[in-house]
């Protein structure tokens, strides 16, 4: 896909009216640079206590999944209306396997991040967004974006490069996680040695054992 790179970092602009309690979904960019450490970038927070943690410290969601939402419901999609931290721009986020890894900016001064699951939309989404039961056909489609740990943190800014510092040899992905992996995919996952959720492995397992 040619050069990825950061199009915008987004944090928490206000706390606002969510379908059971308030929520931090309401992300805008912001001027770099912006410190990210273990909990996510400097200046984000996470209302419920089920959001975030190490697991999910930076929400990355790629501008051409944007795109396509913004094609099917005839309207913009501007960084951070997603509840994410960073908009990428050509890195296959969808595509991205459990466990691989990318700098974002230079390494040394940038952020490793580990992809570790994808994102479990909620009616705040759809709320969010506008659209009733819209989170059903976010899932659905795959394009969930990447829940990522960081390993090393650093700062981050527009327009930093993005690159694939990992992949795993397996062939789960995000979209493929999502949408449905096969028993010999779960079985590939579980083989891989890629360190998973407790929530993850318990799936690769059921997965596996249908084959």
């Amino acid at each position: 896909m040619g050069r990825a790179s950061v199009e915008a970092v987004c944090v928490v602009h206000g706390i606002i009216d969510g379908c059971y309690h308030p929520t931090a979904i309401d992300k805008r960019p912001v001027p770099g640079p912006v410190r990210v450490d273990g909990l996510g970038p400097e200046g984000d927070r996470h209302v419920d206590s089920s959001h975030g943690g190490l697991d999910a410290a930076v929400y990355v969601y790629a501008a051409e999944d944007a795109a396509y939402f913004g094609r099917v419901l005839g309207r913009d999609m501007p960084p951070g209306l997603l509840g994410e931290n960073l908009r990428t721009h050509g890195l296959d986020v969808t595509g991205a396997l459990l466990g691989e890894r990318w700098w974002i900016g230079e390494p040394g001064t940038g952020v490793l991040l580990e992809v570790r699951k994808p994102r479990t939309p909620c009616h705040n989404l759809s709320k969010r967004v506008g659209i009733e039961r819209f989170h059903l056909d976010f899932n659905r489609t795959g394009r969930v974006g990447a829940m990522c740990r960081v390993l090393e943190s650093g700062v981050v800014r527009a327009g930093d490069r993005v690159t694939v510092d990992h992949r795993p040899g397996h062939d789960v992905s995000i979209g493929v996680l999502v949408t449905g992996m096969s028993p010999a995919q779960a079985q590939r996952l579980l083989d891989s040695g890629v360190g998973l959720t407790s929530a993850l492995h318990a799936r690769a397992r059921r997965y596996a054992a249908r084959g």
